[in-house]
């Protein structure tokens, strides 16, 4: 009796075991797959343009269109297209904050959607699923590291010269990349399982873009309750963040509404997030093949 208990014993391993596999079984399947990694996110951004004239000019142009139709909303249909906004003209102050919500929404809307519309490398051949929402995010980022090159640019020739705040596009980018890629852990398994779900995920992010600080500035919001719930939001923390960096010229640590508090509950968020993502993960990666 005692050898059996023994061999039970060893043969399932213990609670603190199995959250260290938990944790690491993401970071151990992208082992060895960094090179295809990268050549299968250069060609996920080549399929998303493929048989378009414009090929992959499309990352910019649609962008761009969206861009001009708040502009002119916002500045002509219906504020003085004179308005100043944190102390630049209002187009300028809206380029700021489309260019991180074009990364985060896509990445969302197209990275909820990566598990079921590469369903082969699950089902037909053994691939690590979490490879697939990393490669779909590596090839969002290279359009958001295009956008931002030329807002950059376009703020330079129009007067808004760069300080060593800028500096803090380099932190606030990764922190951002890794974000929503942690997120994808959780919503594209899940996604892949409902398709109801990938759809409420494509509607709660056409809703965030108005409940986030993309067409406005947060911090100067009525209502102090309003300023505390866009503290938790990540989409506001990114486009403040670029703003601080780019525009208003501060660190992240000073502004005008408890810029610690915002910080401190952005990495509270990031912890929860990751946490959630990677039982998320563990828990539906092994029924996906016999789901698609």
């Amino acid at each position: 009796m005692a050898e059996v208990m023994s061999e039970t014993a060893v043969s399932k391993p213990g609670l603190a075991a199995r959250i260290a596999e938990c944790i690491t079984r993401i970071p151990s399947e992208h082992k060895g797959f960094g090179k295809q990694t990268f050549m299968l996110a250069k060609q996920d951004l080549i399929k998303t343009y493929k048989g378009a004239a414009l090929g992959p000019l499309w990352a910019v142009v649609k962008p761009t269109f969206q861009l001009f139709v708040y502009w002119f909303a916002f500045t002509i249909g219906i504020r003085n297209g004179d308005r100043l906004e944190m102390g630049v003209p209002f187009f300028t102050f809206l380029m700021i904050g489309f260019v991180p919500w074009f990364f985060m929404s896509d990445t969302i809307n197209r990275g909820s959607k990566s598990i079921r519309d590469n369903r082969q490398f699950v089902t037909k051949v053994s691939f690590p699923v979490s490879v697939i929402m990393t490669y779909t995010t590596i090839s969002k980022f290279y359009i958001h590291i295009f956008l931002f090159s030329l807002s950059f640019l376009y703020l330079t020739i129009s007067g808004v010269m760069p300080t060593w705040h800028a500096l803090q596009v380099l932190v606030y980018a990764p922190l951002m990349f890794f974000f929503y890629l942690t997120l994808l852990w959780s919503i594209a398994p899940m996604s892949a399982f409902s398709k109801d779900f990938s759809n409420l995920i494509t509607t709660v992010m056409s809703g965030l873009f108005w409940l986030s600080g993309i067409t406005y500035n947060s911090y100067t919001l009525d209502s102090d309750l309003l300023k505390w719930v866009l503290l938790a939001n990540p989409i506001t923390f990114f486009a403040n963040g670029y703003r601080k960096a780019l525009i208003t010229h501060e660190w992240f640590f000073e502004g005008s509404f408890h810029p610690l508090w915002e910080v401190g509950i952005f990495f509270i968020e990031f912890f929860l997030v990751a946490v959630f993502g990677i039982y998320n993960y563990n828990r539906l990666r092994k029924e996906m093949p016999d789901v698609l």
